[in-house]
């Protein structure tokens, strides 16, 4: 790894964490990053659940400071999500880079316009039953075992419906996330899919992106990262798709 490739990981790392802290969708632009950098695709892949951990675990930390904590709603969703990320991180893990790298960046274009259109809460809207959220929940687990990328933009949808104000829904979101992660990253582990230089300088970036992100939600810079992520993705899902 050379120096100006653990820059462009750094880097990507900080603008991820900063796009997860206020919503989600950071994976979509740190998976392509590594792939550039030189990890093949499920190894970029298994080496980005890294940082996703560290972020995730700060998220939640800074959730229970704060007096909101996601335990108390998460029952409901957790089981269905970790069987699922379990199913999926096994099963990404035995098909080809190649295709992953594809599919992968085909599965950005709804994961920008997730990013353009943030998850608003369900006004005047009848919640899920308990057996819809599970089944929703189990697909969410299945995609985010296996790819992650936006997954955090899935959940909050998917919880604001389910019945979850916006903030009770992000600290949910972030726990949910941490837990399907520390199911899912295991799996990578075992398969030889984490290379484990890239990914840490990935989650260094991944942390102070985590601690600049709340202070950019604050002053109103969320739509400059948006912008930044939406173009970078653009690029990036071209580039894997092999339209430029």
């Amino acid at each position: 790894m050379t120096w100006w490739e653990a820059l462009l990981l750094v880097l990507g790392g900080t603008a991820a964490g900063v796009i997860n802290t206020m919503a989600g969708g950071g994976s979509a632009l740190t998976v392509p990053l590594l792939v550039l950098a030189g990890v093949p695709g499920n190894q970029a892949n298994g080496s980005n659940r890294v940082g996703v951990l560290a972020a995730s675990g700060s998220a939640v930390a800074s959730f229970r400071r704060s007096g909101v904590d996601g335990m108390k709603g998460a029952a409901p969703v957790l089981g269905p999500a970790v069987v699922g990320s379990l199913i999926g991180a096994f099963g990404i893990s035995q098909i080809a880079d190649e295709t992953f790298e594809t599919i992968f960046g085909f599965l950005l274009i709804p994961i920008i316009i997730l990013t353009i259109f943030k998850p608003k809460p369900a006004e005047g809207v009848e919640p899920w039953s308990a057996t819809v959220t599970a089944i929703v929940f189990f697909g969410i687990g299945l995609y985010g075992g296996a790819f992650q990328a936006g997954v955090g933009l899935v959940m909050l949808a998917a919880l604001t419906r389910a019945g979850f104000d916006l903030v009770t829904a992000n600290s949910v979101k972030v726990l949910v996330n941490l837990i399907v992660t520390c199911i899912a990253l295991p799996v990578f582990i075992v398969q030889g899919n984490v290379v484990w230089g890239p990914a840490l300088v990935l989650a260094a970036g991944f942390l102070a992106g985590g601690w600049f992100g709340a202070k950019l939600a604050v002053s109103g810079g969320e739509r400059v990262v948006r912008i930044f992520m939406i173009g970078a993705a653009l690029f990036l899902a071209g580039r894997l798709i092999g339209i430029w």
